[in-house]
């Protein structure tokens, strides 16, 4: 796990952080507290005017002014600080974000983001203004703001106490402030606990199958509306009750804060009835210092409260994952080299005795794979799942670097190269291919490219149906439009080809038609090795009607390549991939007479 930033530092975290995010809301904000704290004080005590001028018969005038500024001021402080600490949360929030954005964004692999030992933290921050765990940052800034208001009126009224006598303040916030100690010290919580992060885990789970889209027909289709509502639910209440068995372990002896109370209030009420009866004190004075030993009790209720906490956790929670990527993930990320890979591969890539193994896993993907990929040619990838084909691009784009082994590009160590223009030579559609909710243009050329060269990337790929593009792929915008899951491919596919034009000379190509019938995928497989005829092109697929296009293929086993050839040489070898290859041509024809029987 990542260092975890000390408790006793949390809260100073979350208020340095309003401070950064905006330095005049921020002093505004604690400015109204200040303000709308201090006038319930200024009320008790223009209360007290007015009594004592009713019972002296002296003019009404100016304590009825006084209160009714001070009343028109209550009304308008707290809306005007509700916006202004609304503003600032937002501030904050967006500030977190592009603090997180950066940080995830900082490695060049991505082991720092699918590394197990750091999920839960890397949900926290992603996810701690939803409202999955408590309030957002610009609902929590009220609730805080309503701790400290609260928190500045027992204080402001205690001190009004100390026109009575020096030791009043002392004696009853005293007794206020032992209250708010005990339930402080009840209501804690520790969020960090891998429980509570496995419950809040499930939860948002279950939360984003339900609202969002992409699981909407499934859940319709099965009827699991009412099973994914019972589960959040029911993940949700565990929360609640991870919570109250926590407040109930910390609990502290409540009859002790009563009688603190009692004695308190009854000594001080006792001295102040005394004092009344004897006519030490008036009853103007009696009406201010007995609301002002009332409204202490706001000591009680106000300061730091649960709000704080959540929030603070989000600055935390943001600060943790800094830290993860700086260190741990930064060490396992992918350094770049000098040499620059323009031009690259000119004679071929080289796998040489590689081994890899994802973090946290004592199984290796890859174990002493040797490869060799001439330079302009077409290379197919196959074998079972599991067996490391995937693994093997991962590599080769440098998203991960090899544990043991290297993979050389023209001689070259490709730790030697430098990242970016490697990175740059490299084009590749995987498995798992990104949906961008923008227009056509950006999807097929995200870094910007002609009219012209986009409709030929179309072209290319079989989607000339796909015209506009400045239609945004997205039905929730305006005009926008979704595709189907072939022409989502074939927009991929595009991608991929308008980045060689753009100057790629290596091509990875994952599963690149999975979405495609077999005649569709032989036909825009044929004009795709066409169009990147001279670069060298890697191929991942599971259907042998294509994987026998390319140049050479090799069959990876347990994460070692165990048969390499052309298509014809690996049939008559009669290995695994002739077996595989018969297999799968013996079902699709099966397959064909089926359909012939029906027509």
């Amino acid at each position: 796990m990542c260092p975890r930033v000390p408790s006793l530092d949390k809260k100073p975290l979350f208020f340095a952080a309003l401070w950064r995010s905006h330095r005049r809301l921020t002093v505004a904000w604690w400015t109204l507290i200040l303000v709308q704290g201090s006038l319930p004080a200024v009320f008790v005590v223009a209360v007290g005017i007015l009594v004592g001028a009713v019972t002296g018969e002296d003019p009404l005038r100016t304590p009825l002014l006084l209160i009714g500024v001070v009343f028109v001021l209550m009304q308008v402080v707290t809306p005007l600080h509700t916006q202004v600490g609304s503003l600032l949360g937002e501030h904050v929030s967006d500030r977190l974000h592009d603090r997180l954005l950066v940080a995830a964004n900082a490695p060049d692999g991505v082991a720092h983001l699918e590394d197990r030992a750091h999920m839960d933290e890397l949900t926290a921050a992603r996810d701690f203004d939803l409202g999955m765990t408590g309030p957002p940052l610009h609902l929590s800034m009220g609730i805080i703001a309503g701790g400290l208001v609260e928190a500045v009126a027992g204080l402001a009224q205690a001190i009004v106490l100390a026109g009575y006598a020096w030791w009043a303040p002392f004696l009853v916030g005293g007794a206020w402030l032992c209250t708010h100690w005990l339930l402080r010290e009840s209501s804690q919580w520790d969020r960090d606990t891998g429980e509570v992060l496995d419950a809040q885990r499930r939860a948002e789970y279950s939360y984003r199958l339900a609202v969002d889209s992409p699981a909407a027909k499934e859940i319709r289709l099965f009827g699991l509306a009412s099973l994914l509502t019972q589960r959040f639910a029911t993940d949700r209440r565990d929360l609640v009750e991870l919570r109250w068995h926590a407040t109930r372990l910390r609990r502290k002896p409540m009859r002790w804060a009563v009688m603190v109370l009692v004695v308190s209030g009854g000594l001080f009420f006792w001295s102040l009835g005394r004092d009344a009866a004897s006519g030490t004190i008036d009853p103007g004075q009696v009406s201010t210092f007995a609301y002002a030993a009332v409204g202490a009790s706001a000591l009680a209720f106000g300061g730091l409260n649960w709000a704080l906490s959540l929030a603070t956790d989000a600055v935390v929670s943001v600060l943790r994952v800094e830290r993860t990527m700086s260190t741990t993930a930064t060490a396992r990320s992918v350094v770049s080299g000098r040499e620059p890979a323009e031009g690259t591969p000119a004679s071929e890539i080289r796998f040489r005795d590689v081994g890899f193994s994802y973090p946290g896993m004592s199984t290796p993907v890859l174990d002493g794979l040797d490869l060799t990929v001439a330079a302009g040619s077409s290379l197919a990838v196959v074998g079972v799942n599991g067996a490391g084909k995937s693994t093997l691009v991962k590599l080769l784009c440098r998203l991960y670097d090899p544990v043991s082994g290297k993979i050389e590009v023209d001689g070259t160590d490709l730790k030697d190269l430098d990242l970016e223009s490697w990175r740059r030579r490299v084009s590749a559609i995987f498995q798992d291919f990104i949906r961008y909710e923008l227009p056509l243009k950006d999807n097929v050329a995200p870094l910007g490219a002609s009219p012209e060269e986009v409709h030929e990337a179309l072209a290319i790929a079989g989607a000339t149906d796909l015209r506009d593009v400045e239609t945004v792929l997205s039905p929730g915008y305006s005009k926008g439009t979704d595709l189907s899951g072939g022409q989502w491919q074939r927009v991929a596919l595009a991608r991929v080809l308008c980045a060689v034009n753009q100057g790629a000379g290596v091509v990875v190509l994952d599963e690149p038609t999975a979405q495609l019938d077999v005649r569709g995928e032989a036909e825009v497989f044929d004009r795709v090795l066409e169009a990147t005829r001279g670069c060298t092109t890697i191929l991942i697929s599971h259907r042998f009607s294509t994987v026998r296009r390319a140049d050479r293929i090799c069959v990876v086993d347990e994460g070692r390549v165990v048969e390499f050839g052309s298509h014809d040489e690996l049939m008559a070898l009669k290995g695994t991939y002739a077996r595989l290859f018969r297999l799968q041509a013996a079902r699709f024809n099966e397959a064909q007479d089926g359909a012939d029987h029906v027509e």
